[in-house]
């Protein structure tokens, strides 16, 4: 009487738990991603796991639509077959969870939260794509996503340079592997590719402009730049055997998760210090900019005053320390773009400027 109720093949398994098996897949990349994704771009093992991930989901639309076309026959593929788009969205569930820790870290979320809410909105869509893995367009627009994302920060660390003729390296690329990917389906799968070929031609034409209206709109976050840490002090000394050492307010334990929205108690003829920590891959040099932006209540406009440039060299876990000092600065709105030389912002320290009388009590903490 039991066996009754049990399922009778793989493929109805999965329509059992169908409702289980999305979630579960995308708990299971999400749990991959923790073990295994670093903190740092760089490293080997942090792209080592996403270009598996890109393995495994082109593997895997690969066997989907040879056994689509009938053209796989192997009895335990077959029996298997189910599976199939549970594990190709298991691949894309872990690229999807890896580029939001790793997009996340780098947005400014004044200029980057339409591309950081995009690939949001995809990881948790994904958990509801499983019938879709099987449309052959859908693969190929959502491979190349993912590919396309992944070269945006690839390339720069492998040839430690960053800007806009990395990016343009990663528009190649990816057209480039996706034409050879298709290539290789056309000699598998020549039915279904001449069946979807124009779908998929239109689908690839739009992210690819999508994809660069974005960069160049600075939507797409600066990555492998990221803003470790920033701030406005009142004082910002540089210490041999020590590091520096940031003299600041005090402010409330609630408080200090607001830190680049501040009130500054300027007293009379004091300096402002705008400090940041921004991380960057080992052996990548770069300019980078402090704007100081204040906002003009008269023409509900942000205007700038000062420009400060200076270098920063890549591969300290915390981020290449620097800072920039303005001086009689008027009371009212203000904020420090931090952005790189050809414009991208990498975080943004927005603050108040308030009269003070005399000095305030301060706090010092060490970089």
């Amino acid at each position: 009487m039991i066996r009754r109720y049990l399922p009778k093949s793989v493929q109805e398994l999965v329509h059992w738990y169908e409702r289980y098996i999305s979630p579960l897949s995308l708990i299971a990349g999400f749990v991959a991603d923790n073990l295994f994704l670093t903190r740092r771009v760089d490293l080997l093992q942090t792209n080592a796991l996403l270009f598996s991930y890109l393995l495994i989901s082109a593997c895997g639309i690969v066997l989907i639509n040879l056994i689509e076309s009938g053209r796989m026959r192997a009895t335990w593929v077959l029996k298997g077959a189910p599976l199939v788009p549970v594990v190709v969205q298991f691949a894309f569930g872990g690229l999807f969870s890896g580029y939001l820790s790793l997009y996340s870290r780098s947005a400014a979320f004044a200029g980057s939260w339409i591309f950081v809410l995009i690939i949001a909105g995809l990881l948790i869509g994904n958990e509801r794509f499983t019938r879709l893995y099987v449309r052959f367009s859908f693969q190929i627009a959502l491979y190349f996503t993912v590919l396309f994302s992944f070269l945006i920060f690839f390339l720069p660390v492998i040839f430690r340079k960053i800007g806009p003729m990395m990016f343009l390296l990663s528009d190649v690329v990816s057209l480039l592997v996706v034409t050879l990917f298709l290539m290789l389906l056309q000699w598998l799968v020549p039915e279904i590719v001449k069946r979807e070929r124009t779908t998929v031609a239109r689908a690839i034409a739009i992210i690819f402009v999508l994809f660069n209206v974005f960069y160049f709109g600075n939507v797409i976050p600066p990555l492998p730049l990221s803003l470790k840490d920033a701030g406005i002090y009142h004082s910002v000394v540089r210490e041999v055997g020590v590091g520096y050492v940031l003299s600041g307010e005090p402010v409330p334990w609630y408080e200090s998760f607001l830190r680049y929205n501040t009130t500054y108690h300027a007293a009379p003829g004091e300096a402002i210090y705008a400090y940041s920590a921004i991380f960057a891959p080992s052996g990548l040099s770069v300019v980078v900019l402090h704007q100081w932006q204040h906002y003009d209540e008269g023409t509900k406009q942000w205007v700038t005053t000062e420009t400060i440039r200076y270098p920063i060299q890549g591969g300290r876990d915390g981020g290449y320390l620097g800072y920039s000092i303005a001086e009689n600065v008027a009371p009212g709105k203000w904020r420090v773009n931090v952005v790189t030389q050809y414009g991208q912002l990498i975080g943004r320290i927005s603050f108040t400027v308030v009269p003070a009388q005399g000095p305030v009590p301060l706090v010092e903490s060490t970089q």
